[in-house]
């Protein structure tokens, strides 16, 4: 019998030391994943991700999620307007929206400030309060508000001395009273002691309503809080600096001119565009392709029920002539020049939010259905806003392609890193030598003159007239293979 109860004793106490160590590791683990996901407040704050290498800032174009609603990973939470594109942002977590804090069309919002905040499901999210960022210096500090200085005002000012009063009571919220978010930023913005309010929520909860009948109630305006001494930062004025306001679309009546403010995307473009005129020494060369026999080729596939277009067989064409010529496949490293193995072509799109270059990559080992096969995919999700980074990032080589818009000859400007450009103008009938009527295509390279000089554009160019006026060669062509390419260019 005392045998027996030793046995049961022993599990007994084996069972209560496991159960101890289990608890010790269920603490630590929460005490880690407390630390590391800043749930703080029972909540988690979603930051401004940084969707491309050069992005700074970034506006929010819309939500699709609303306060309330349940995410999961993958869910689109809303689209950014980046300095390359608009793209949706991907949430990677699952629970429930709680706030946004950067409603639709916020503009310069920076990489890393707090633009939403989540729970977990079952959590009270109508009632979460805001948590401040824990990486402060990923947002841009929050300054003091710069007045000018002048004499202090007399003291039969009632207004300055309610302010400063005010300013006092900041966050005197009464112990044990919950307030929500709405509350907490009105208190904030009216520098209202929160002990002053009467509340008339069930269980003595002040709701939003109450604050604002107190507002109106002692007459209260922001522009008073301002008079006052600056109020110390709270923990929505660290976490959530407030965006400097939106330039409006000015119209200026009787003067016959409008100011449109430009999208982050557009003031990328122009300050890249002119950065590329006034560093990249432009070289510019033109070349006339006869496409009689592209165009019998096409008629060709059509026959087969293949739909290929003509810019498809210029992609080929300009993608095996880069192999023929790879030192003109270089990138600019900002010292020297960075000769590409791959032949990945950019393609120039237009979209709503302006123009994108979407990548075929690999390009020289497509065949042309292939080719406009992976053009179509990637134009529809451009204007869908669907691209993903590594799809438009990057790229070798560009074309921008006018001719479909009836532009039969201009010049592009150098996408750096890109050492060229090819610009593509429309097909037009006239007259060869032979009096024979001949469908000429004007092309012409922008080229890099510290990469490619003219002896290489010149190359290039005949490679590729030579790869349009003869499409069956360029398409059964054994391409000759890339490191011997490269073996050859450094002997």
């Amino acid at each position: 019998m005392a045998s027996s109860l030793w046995k049961v004793s022993r599990v007994l106490h084996k069972y209560r030391c496991s159960a101890l160590i289990n608890a010790h590791k269920s603490l630590t683990l929460q005490y880690k994943g407390f630390k590391s996901s800043c749930r703080l407040f029972g909540a988690t704050p979603i930051k401004m991700p940084a969707l491309s290498p050069t992005m700074q800032e970034g506006t929010i174009v819309k939500w699709y999620k609303k306060e309330g609603d349940t995410i999961a990973p993958g869910d689109i939470l809303c689209d950014i307007q980046t300095d390359k594109a608009v793209m949706g942002m991907e949430v990677e977590e699952e629970g429930i929206l709680a706030k946004i804090i950067k409603p639709d069309d916020s503009k310069d919002v920076q990489i890393g400030v707090m633009i939403a905040v989540m729970v977990e499901e079952g959590e009270d999210w109508e009632n979460v309060e805001v948590p401040a960022e824990v990486e402060v210096d990923s947002a841009p500090a929050v300054e003091p508000t710069q007045e000018p200085v002048s004499a202090p005002p007399p003291p039969t000012q009632p207004a300055a001395a309610a302010a400063a009063t005010q300013s006092t009571e900041h966050f005197d919220i009464p112990k044990g009273v919950k307030i929500g978010p709405a509350v907490r930023s009105l208190a904030e913005i009216y520098s209202i002691a929160l002990g002053n309010v009467k509340p008339t929520g069930p269980q003595g909860r002040i709701l939003k309503g109450d604050v604002l009948s107190y507002i109106k109630e002692k007459n209260l305006s922001p522009a008073e809080r301002l008079e006052a001494a600056p109020a110390q930062p709270t923990v929505q004025q660290v976490g959530v600096p407030t965006p400097p306001p939106p330039t409006p679309v000015r119209v200026t009546e009787g003067e016959g001119y409008l100011d449109i403010e430009l999208s982050n995307m557009r003031k990328v473009i122009a300050k890249r565009l002119t950065e590329s005129k006034t560093t990249i020494p432009h070289s510019y060369s033109t070349i006339d392709c006869d496409m009689g026999n592209v165009l019998d080729m096409r008629k060709d596939f059509q026959k087969d029920g293949i739909k290929v277009s003509v810019n498809d067989f210029i992609i080929k064409a300009a993608a095996v002539a880069l192999q023929r010529v790879p030192e003109v496949n270089a990138l600019w490293t900002g010292e020297s020049a960075r000769l590409m193995q791959e032949v990945d072509v950019s393609v120039a799109v237009a979209t709503d939010n302006g123009l994108i270059t979407p990548i075929v990559k690999d390009a020289a080992s497509l065949g042309v259905q292939q080719i406009s096969d992976t053009v179509r995919d990637l134009a529809t999700r451009a204007r869908e806003n669907k691209l993903q980074l590594n799809e438009f990032q990057g790229g070798t080589f560009t074309i921008s392609n006018l001719g479909m818009f009836g532009i039969t000859e201009f010049s592009a400007v150098i996408n750096p890193p890109q050492a060229c450009i090819l610009a593509v103008g429309s097909s037009r009938v006239c007259l060869g030598d032979d009096n024979t009527p001949r469908t000429l295509m004007t092309v012409t390279l922008s080229s890099d003159a510290r990469i490619v000089d003219d002896y290489l554009a010149t190359r290039f160019l005949s490679a590729f007239k030579e790869n349009l006026e003869n499409p069956m060669l360029m398409t059964a062509k054994t391409i000759p293979d890339r490191d011997s390419l490269m073996d050859t260019l450094f002997a």
